[in-house]
């Protein structure tokens, strides 16, 4: 266990009661944020040139883990926005220093997805657009987005070309109506609006040099931390918090059965088909996580030797990484279904964890589709293309 880890640990109770609050506000409570800043989570990945830790992605992955088993809202904003200071670490020193400068506690929210156009003009380029989901987002001072490079008249260039950018939160607004969930309804992920912010070049960072690992390079970055790839490094906050929520449900199902009794008189103990289920559920959520740390693991020794992480190496971890998440969540379903009709009350954290980790699961980073087929099309000797090497 990690210092950071440690440290998160001594506020386990507080946490899981402050999700209840969470998920009435549909944000992170500011005692739950608080904690998370103190204990260094968001700073794990983040460079030690800037106050970071510099941490190995397991210990970061197993911070996730356990902070999704307190409380799912507060494991998921620590992962999507712990994952953020590892790319920031590729921009120019400039930008660098315009976020961390006088706070390197300072947070950024996202999404990546390129939901606005950046118009070319002086010196950089000018934004418009709305992305969605972006987790966390009120308790960021900053947010690094996606965007495609337009023409003079707004429309994407073609062929696309995505750039990542940095805005102040002086230069977005959020809408706080926009998010109203099922599930991880403490996240706050709302939507954000930017409306002709011009961003400057320093600002900026291609997309396609973060994927294949041009960017680290270009940036100095010779740490094994900033070479690992990306298509592990930025499902791991996501996937680890959710595998984290399904380890919370496990531990609330079998705190609220040790004592159960059923209305036939049955003590869930001498129930044979209960345990099994519960044996079952409890295996498949182990796997889940070995799966997952044995893959960062992998691609870190590979990595620090200097060696390539492949293409079909990379496909085959985002595969463990999706069925890895299926795989824990279906295990909730079938302890959810014989937690007993009291699972259901809304003042039960098991309601909770079962609707996170449904929320969690419809993420795009979950989507098996095109994942899986691209891991077996490359291990019949076979050449993915286009959608089918997104993400890999």
């Amino acid at each position: 266990m990690g210092q950071v880890h440690e440290r998160i640990e001594q506020y386990a109770e507080e946490i899981r009661a402050n999700g209840v609050e969470g998920d009435r506000l549909m944000r992170l409570t500011d005692a739950s944020a608080k904690r998370l800043r103190e204990s260094g989570v968001i700073r794990m990945l983040q460079p030690k040139d800037h106050g970071g830790l510099e941490s190995h992605p397991r210990e970061f992955a197993e911070t996730a883990m356990a902070i999704g088993a307190m409380d799912g809202a507060t494991g998921w904003v620590s992962g999507i926005v712990g994952v953020h200071p590892w790319e920031l670490a590729f921009f120019d020193p400039k930008a660098q220093e315009e976020v961390w400068g006088e706070d390197p506690d300072t947070w950024m929210a996202s999404p990546y997805a390129p939901m606005g156009v950046a118009v070319p003009t002086d010196g950089g380029y000018v934004l418009n657009g709305r992305w969605s989901f972006s987790s966390g987002t009120d308790h960021c001072q900053w947010v690094m987005i996606g965007a495609m490079v337009g023409n003079r008249d707004g429309k994407p260039q073609m062929p696309p070309k995505i750039l990542h950018v940095l805005l102040p939160r002086s230069d977005y607004d959020i809408d706080q109506d926009s998010w109203d969930v099922v599930g991880l309804r403490g996240t706050g992920s709302k939507d954000l609006i930017v409306k002709d912010a011009f961003i400057p070049t320093h600002r900026t960072l291609e997309a396609a040099k973060v994927f294949d690992g041009t960017a680290p390079k270009e940036a100095g970055r010779t740490q094994t931390l900033y070479n690992f790839p990306f298509s592990c490094i930025f499902p791991l906050g996501i996937t680890s918090s959710l595998i984290g929520i399904a380890e919370g449900a496990l531990a609330c199902h079998l705190d609220a059965q040790r004592a159960r009794v059923t209305v036939s008189g049955t003590a869930i103990k001498d129930d044979p088909y209960v345990l099994f289920a519960i044996g079952e559920a409890a295996a498949e959520i182990a796997a889940s996580r070995a799966a997952i740390l044995e893959t960062v693991d992998r691609f870190w020794d590979l990595t620090d030797q200097g060696k390539e992480v492949t293409f079909e190496q990379r496909a085959i971890g985002r595969r463990t990484q999706t069925a890895a998440a299926w795989r824990a969540v279906r295990a909730v379903d079938e302890i959810f279904a014989r937690s007993g009709g009291g699972a259901l009350q809304m003042k039960t954290p098991m309601q909770r964890f079962w609707r996170d980790a449904h929320a969690g699961l419809s993420h795009a980073i979950h989507v098996p589709g095109s994942i899986f087929h691209s891991s077996a099309l490359t291990q019949l000797g076979g050449e993915p293309q286009g959608a089918h090497r997104a993400m890999i």
